[in-house]
């Protein structure tokens, strides 16, 4: 998905998404894994709403995103807030020539708009090719139970004055995957609404699907958590969270 449509929107329709608790937990555990490097690679970096305050904490940081649409609002917003880092219009299946990061993430379900076992295969490589030895791996995910239960079958709509939309989600062609029929009503400044329509289509795994992958990867899995605490996953959780390591010195030998 390229978020082609609303783009210029996306910050409002986003404006309660938790973006401080994405950046805490990437403080905490570049603190806890001795993370010394501050150079980090943000996958599905969209408007630059994470990339902000990431900036801000002292990263040096590099986006990428499919959309250009979005790394442009995105580099307005930075620029304007005195930051120019590298935005880069990407699919994070090919990662080959950024360069080598300390920290690579990817959040706000982004790894969930891959579409086949191969697609998550493939980044999970291309990931623990561009980090640096000892580098994190950080990312979240829906949990299963939250796309058949919580998006599968429901509406969602809002009213709002300047934007409204109606959100539909729909099983998907795959076990845990979802469509979402979304319309979105935008008033202009003559007082009239412009109707656009986007398909979102999201896939997830179980657990112990993704702990597969990146061990086959090469990495070592170090911590999978649920929704922002510091708790294993349940039938209940929402939102699936990882901490895999590429292993390796990060310093060569004197010797």
């Amino acid at each position: 998905m390229k978020y082609e449509g609303f783009a210029s929107i996306y910050d409002v329709l986003m404006e309660d998404a938790p973006y401080e608790q994405w950046v805490a937990f990437v403080e905490e555990n570049v603190q806890v894994h001795e993370i010394s490097g501050r150079s980090l690679l943000d996958l599905g970096c969209g408007t630059g709403q994470l990339l902000l305050p990431l900036l801000e904490a002292g990263y040096d940081v590099t986006g990428v995103d499919i959309s250009a649409n979005m790394l442009a609002v995105a580099k307005e917003k930075l620029l304007q807030a005195g930051y120019d880092p590298l935005l880069v219009q990407r699919d994070m299946r090919e990662l080959s020539d950024l360069g080598s990061f300390d920290v690579i993430t990817a959040f706000c379900d982004s790894l969930n708009y891959l579409q086949t076992e191969n697609d998550v295969e493939r980044t999970f490589s291309q990931v623990h090719e561009q980090l640096k030895a000892g580098g994190l791996f950080m990312f979240d995910v829906h949990s299963v139970s939250k796309v058949m239960k919580g998006f599968v079958g429901q509406t969602f709509a809002d009213d709002g004055e300047e934007i409204s939309y109606i959100w539909r989600s729909f099983h998907g062609e795959w076990d845990a995957s979802v469509e979402h029929e979304l319309s979105f009503f935008v008033k202009k400044e003559e007082g009239l609404y412009e109707r656009f329509d986007e398909l979102h289509v999201q896939r997830t795994y179980p657990i112990k699907q993704y702990i597969q992958w990146l061990k086959q990867a090469g990495f070592t899995v170090l911590n999978v958590t649920a929704d922002f605490s510091k708790e294993l996953p349940t039938e209940h959780s929402e939102r699936i969270f990882f901490v895999a390591k590429k292993e390796g010195d990060r310093f060569p030998s004197s010797e």
